[in-house]
């Protein structure tokens, strides 16, 4: 592997650049720091711009995420780790990481032409399980996902792109309020499905619509709010032991979209 340039001083552009884009009080956010070889990897797979891209002069560098950096033509560098600790005095301190552009918020726009089913989520506010979510919705079919009332402002947060891996790049993630929302799904035509315990039909069921689905799940404490559920055409509950109360949002989700698999995936060909 090319040796590759290290920065040594703490006065470098790129230095004052990276603490810049970690600072919470941060109000208009252009730039986002992405970190871990995988989330940086998934990320530029899916065509986020990157500005530079680091690595700790303690820590090897992944010659994977090196030749797909060069074949996009993203800069590397490497980082003194008296620097990396400075920089990251109280967080985790990532090895590898970088600086990119954030993208243009979704829309519904981009939702609107594709074939999958769409998962709403109304007051998951766990970022673990919504980024577990957004890798289920990607591998089973889904082609979009709209937060609402998740207390998430942007797709750039960072506990996000690392829960999801940084998948939350690679499928359309609309945050919307709950009337906004709901008339998205009438004008798309698309029928508002509600998981629930008490669900009038079985997840097995929705293996045989044959139409796209708008496929709505709430909190594990609260469910889905009563706009949501009075806008929903129908309700589906998964079969379990009686003694346990509920299901992880995100296990839930990927029963649902299991059963729907057949009709996502061949939605797309």
């Amino acid at each position: 592997m090319t040796e590759l340039d290290t920065i040594t001083n703490a006065s470098d552009p790129a230095v004052q650049r990276i603490i810049d884009v970690t600072k919470s009080s941060r109000s208009n956010i252009k730039t986002t720091l992405i970190e871990d070889t995988e989330t940086l990897m998934q990320s530029i797979s899916a065509g986020v711009q990157f500005i530079e891209v680091y690595g700790s002069d303690s820590s090897p560098f992944s010659a994977e995420l090196l030749a797909l950096c060069r074949r996009q033509n993203i800069a590397v560098r490497l980082i003194d780790s008296s620097i990396v600790n400075q920089l990251f005095k109280g967080d985790r301190k990532p090895k590898t990481f970088g600086i990119a552009r954030v993208p243009r918020p979704a829309k519904f726009s981009d939702i609107a032409n594709l074939s999958g089913d769409v998962v709403v989520l109304d007051g998951v506010k766990i970022v673990g399980n919504i980024g577990a979510i957004v890798r289920t919705s990607l591998a089973l079919g889904a082609s979009g996902i709209i937060l609402v009332d998740s207390d998430i402002t942007s797709i750039a947060d960072r506990r996000l792109q690392r829960a999801s891996r940084g998948y939350v790049f690679s499928l359309p993630v609309v945050l919307s309020g709950r009337e906004e929302a709901i008339a998205f799904i009438g004008d798309s035509g698309m029928k508002m499905t509600t998981l629930t315990a008490r669900g009038k039909l079985s997840v097995k069921d929705l293996g045989d619509i044959p139409e796209r689905l708008a496929l709505l799940f709430g909190s594990e404490k609260e469910g889905p709010s009563e706009l949501f559920e009075k806008a929903a055409s129908a309700s589906v509950s998964i079969p379990m032991i009686s003694e346990t109360e509920s299901l992880n949002v995100s296990v839930s989700l990927g029963i649902a979209l299991h059963e729907r698999i057949h009709r996502n995936l061949a939605a797309q060909r």
